[in-house]
């Protein structure tokens, strides 16, 4: 994705406590999708429900759960003036740099799983063992629709969209209200989109994580074996080696997927739940969907 809409993606998560934009920002995004991000993209893979993951009679659903529409109100370097001006009546919205953002939605209601710590263990044995053998995957678990929503990003810095105000009272969420106004002229404006289909276009997720506990173990008993192993190697390989050497650097092993290098059986629907948990989502994952697609 863009760099240009990071701002908006980052400041609407932590304005809005954990809701994401889709990605790309008019897609539906559905409770139950699970997905991978994959060189900045998200990829939808399948649904929980539609795929038969979980039986929809032991999942509870909760609908219309309304939101703070204040919490869907983001502005990110943006300024204007809405009083008298020497341009009469034509009211300048000014963006500071690239990326500065106005966003505002209506009417907030969400969807939401309600009683996911029913279903999240079989999940993971679901995801990971039976169904699946995911080791990276995002499950959706509360997605958000409105009435309408505004977006306006800048492209460079000093971006500007002036409009024309019948009234002098206006405020700036008057703007983008029930009955937008059109800008009357824009500059260095990337993107701007008005959106009135009531579909989901914000979520919440869970993504699959390993267990703190497993990973400390992990790590010690890895340790351990990695200790002795220049002693093993100048007895094994036909060459001279100097005994003065450090066996192995604690901090490489932090670097590493535990899930990788477990022994063959190790991993099993027995034992899924020992190394798996479900965290939800955070600034970092917000920031793989800015990974261009060669990196």
């Amino acid at each position: 994705m863009d760099s240009i809409f990071r701002k908006f993606y980052r400041g609407l998560y932590q304005k809005t406590n954990g809701f994401i934009p889709s990605q790309p920002i008019n897609e539906a995004f559905y409770p139950g999708d699970f997905f991978q991000i994959k060189k900045g993209e998200i990829i939808i893979l399948g649904n929980i429900f539609r795929d038969g993951l979980v039986d929809e009679e032991s999942c509870k659903i909760e609908y219309e759960k309304k939101l703070n529409p204040a919490d869907w109100i983001i502005s990110e370097g943006v300024t204007t003036d809405l009083s008298d001006s020497h341009q009469g009546n034509n009211k300048i919205l000014a963006f500071e740099d690239q990326g500065s953002c106005y966003f505002q939605g209506a009417h907030p209601e969400a969807i939401k799983i309600q009683n996911w710590k029913a279903i999240e263990q079989a999940l993971i044995i679901k995801l990971t063992q039976t169904y699946y053998s995911f080791r990276e995957v995002y499950v959706i678990t509360e997605s958000v629709m409105m009435n309408d929503w505004t977006l306006a990003v800048a492209g460079a810095k000093n971006a500007e969209m002036v409009f024309s105000l019948e009234s002098k009272k206006l405020k700036l969420a008057d703007i983008f209200s029930n009955e937008p106004l059109k800008p009357i002229q824009t500059r260095d404006i990337e993107y701007y989109h008005r959106n009135s289909k009531r579909i989901p276009n914000f979520f919440k997720a869970k993504k699959l994580d390993i267990q703190s506990t497993s990973q400390a173990s992990f790590i010690s008993e890895f340790m351990n074996k990695r200790q002795g192993h220049h002693e093993w190697a100048k007895d094994f390989y036909e060459v001279h080696l100097d005994s003065n050497y450090d066996d192995f650097a604690d901090s490489n092993i932090e670097k590493v997927n535990i899930l990788d290098i477990l022994t063959a059986n190790q991993l099993n629907p027995n034992t899924a739940l020992t190394y798996f948990t479900w965290v939800d989502t955070n600034l970092d994952d917000i920031e793989k969907l800015f990974v261009q697609a060669g990196e």
